[in-house]
């Protein structure tokens, strides 16, 4: 036997890592719910009771039909998305704290966001799963504002995906590249209707008027007005501030259409704040718009369940760097007709 060894470095090492080495450890992933509520809205933005309805909401859909191979639970795909749409996180960190590839971590959010735009038309309905009486009702109570079914606005939502020749059409005014999604929602801050096809560039007012919404207000199918920032023509059925208030009754109205259409923006900061992969979106256009409608029923059921709130900023002023100027005359006279009877 040699009185030296041929390779101390590589013995020296072996000793270290047998020093390091730990037992693995394998977590059970069999129930994502054992946890109290308060880890689960940080995780996920749901309760467990929550959690337990999406799953049978969603089951048929998104359940996979054998347990062979460990096949995850229904419970562990929807928490495995949850925390993707609450969080924004790459999906190989969640991967990496589930113990899952990349890949399956993609196929269960896509099978799981297919699910959830299936649910559109059930949650996102106008003008609300409320009469339309208690809704102008609960509209009127926020400042005296008569006859509104609903407060309109559009907000930008990033991508970052590789865009082709169609780059240019999603860079919005502000030089970033996005998709513009109209929306509208109620008192309560349950969303009412979705538009999210559109790229950044194009104008809000275009999307309201080539929207199904717009087509079903001229077949005059509702009986109420839309509040809408200065990026609308003032119409009949969607009335905007006076761009120029001379008189005290104009100022009244132009600061009680400012509180109520508030609802919007607050709507649209509660969302962002539950749903943190809106700040940005790493995947192609067709299917950021699928997620954004997917965190838009989300939103709904957590709003109909009354999920806890996450913290959200208050909303931004009014940004209206293209105002329409150019208002029909039946909504300028509705606005007028308001101003007198309601803003004395």
């Amino acid at each position: 036997m040699p009185a030296y060894l041929d390779d101390p470095y590589d013995i020296g090492a072996q000793i270290v890592r047998g020093s390091l080495r730990r037992a693995r450890v394998f977590r059970d992933r069999q129930n994502p719910l054992a946890y109290p509520d308060d880890v689960l809205h940080e995780r996920y933005r749901f309760s467990a009771e929550g959690i337990r309805y999406l799953c049978q909401l969603l089951e048929a859909d998104v359940s996979n039909v054998t347990r062979r191979s460990q096949a995850l639970t229904i419970e562990q795909m929807l928490c495995l998305s949850l925390r993707y749409f609450a969080s924004g996180q790459y999906m190989y960190s969640i991967g990496d704290a589930e113990n899952l590839s990349k890949n399956t971590v993609c196929r269960v959010i896509r099978k799981v966001v297919l699910a959830l735009t299936k649910l559109v038309d059930a949650f996102v309905v106008f003008p609300g799963h409320l009469p339309a009486r208690q809704i102008k009702e609960g509209f009127y109570a926020i400042a005296g504002f008569p006859r509104v079914i609903g407060a309109i606005d559009c907000t930008h939502i990033p991508i970052s995906a590789p865009l082709g020749e169609h780059e240019r059409d999603f860079v919005n005014r502000k030089s970033k590249h996005t998709i513009n999604v109209q929306m509208t929602c109620d008192h309560h801050y349950m969303i009412t209707s979705l538009d999210a096809r559109w790229p950044g560039s194009v104008h809000d007012s275009r999307i309201f008027r080539e929207s199904s919404l717009s087509d079903r207000f001229h077949q005059g199918q509702f009986d109420g007005i839309l509040l809408g920032d200065r990026g609308y023509a003032c119409m009949k059925f969607l009335i905007t501030p006076f761009p120029d208030p001379q008189t005290r009754q104009q100022r009244s109205f132009n600061h009680a259409h400012s509180v109520t259409r508030a609802r919007i923006e607050m709507t649209f900061g509660i969302l962002k704040a539950r749903f943190a992969c809106l700040k940005v979106l790493r995947v192609k256009p067709d299917r950021a718009c699928q997620t954004i409608a997917a965190c838009v029923v989300l939103q709904n059921v957590a709003t109909i369940r009354k999920e806890r709130v996450p913290p959200h900023d208050p909303p931004p002023p009014p940004d209206i760097t293209d105002p329409i100027t150019l208002d029909h005359p039946t909504g300028r006279a509705v606005r007028d007709a308001i101003t007198n009877q309601f803003f004395q």
